[in-house]
């Protein structure tokens, strides 16, 4: 009897396409569309950083020499892009009643089991980009267990902005706090332009800020109430700034539930940059994908010992990258 996992239809290249295809149903740093996609050839990247020098030109008499520009100062850093494996496996009796000789409908049901494996392994997948692009949003990349995979403000070498914006004291001044805020996004954008800034706030944060007295004043009119009666969540500005909760979580291999944004605390960054952040994607480790551009997911499947089902290999190789990492702020509530 036929194997139907050898059709075609089921090779590196159609599953690759098949599960890069299914819908992304988690992250919001996807739907901000933060972190644009930048395939590489290898697993590794070299970031490059220009220092460079803006300067007046002044004005001179005809026929004097002309001011001479001064070439940017240079710096190479190097990354190593993550790779993340996660197998699973199809095991006979998921089409069990479906290898009917002759059918012609066979390839499309096993399809469909094999496409089930792969939504589950997609969310997977996304949960894992989502954390990772939260670790750049905040200056540190971290691993699935909490270790540091790239520490940006060692690795550029800047000094992390904090601002404490005091939520618990009633008398302090968040105008003046946000003006701080965007003052320093201004100063270190170096040569980059935004269209705003954004905060993603923990519950804690985000509920401290709309109760505050000076802000809660501040829009006690606005839009007829508004704020009272909607839910604001998802994003209102105040003094230049969007803030938005963000209740992003999941759990480690061990079970233990890990919070995106510690409790208490929000961090800013500027939207509608041109090359501030980017995912980069490695090549998978096939045969067939050596020195080929990296796509987001990779997918791979081959039968098991004695046929005793068949095994489904999946990897991702990303690496969110924030290449200015002064623009960003963490901010405190205490």
């Amino acid at each position: 009897m036929q194997n139907p996992f050898a059709s075609p239809a089921f090779s590196m290249a159609n599953l690759t396409a098949a599960i890069n295809l299914l819908p992304n149903r988690y992250g919001r740093m996807e739907a901000l569309n933060l972190f644009p996609l930048k395939p590489v050839r290898f697993r590794q990247i070299l970031v490059e950083e220009r220092n460079g020098i803006l300067n007046l030109l002044p004005t001179l008499p005809v026929g004097s020499p002309s001011t001479v520009g001064v070439r940017d100062k240079r710096t190479m850093r190097s990354f190593i892009v993550p790779h993340i494996p996660h197998d699973d496996v199809v095991l006979p009796e998921e089409v069990q009643g479906i290898r009917a000789f002759g059918s012609e409908t066979e390839i499309e049901t096993v399809a469909g089991v094999l496409a089930s494996h792969l939504e589950v392994i997609r969310n997977k997948h996304a949960i894992t980009l989502e954390h990772l692009r939260m670790g750049a949003l905040k200056g540190v990349i971290l691993d699935a267990d909490g270790s540091t995979l790239y520490d940006l403000y060692s690795e550029f070498g800047i000094t992390a902005k904090s601002v404490n914006f005091q939520l618990t004291a009633d008398a302090t001044d968040i105008r003046k706090k946000c003006f701080e805020v965007l003052r320093h996004v201004d100063d270190n954008l170096r040569g980059e332009f935004m269209t705003g800034i954004h905060c993603l706030c923990s519950p804690e944060f985000f509920e401290k800020l709309v109760a505050h007295p000076k802000v809660e004043k501040a829009y006690e009119n606005y839009a007829q109430g508004a704020m009272l009666r909607d839910d604001v969540r998802q994003a209102f500005s105040f003094a230049g700034l969007t803030f938005e909760e963000y209740r992003g979580q999941a759990t480690d291999g061990n079970g233990t539930a890990r919070r995106f944004i510690a409790a208490g605390e929000a961090h800013c960054f500027p939207l509608g940059t041109v090359d501030t952040f980017g995912t980069y994607v490695a090549p998978a480790d096939f045969n067939e994908t050596v020195n080929t551009l990296g796509q987001p997911l990779y997918a791979k499947q081959e039968p098991r010992k004695f046929e005793r089902g068949t095994d489904l290999h999946t990897q991702s190789n990303p690496l969110p990258m924030c290449h200015r990492p002064g623009v960003l702020v963490r901010l405190t509530m205490s």
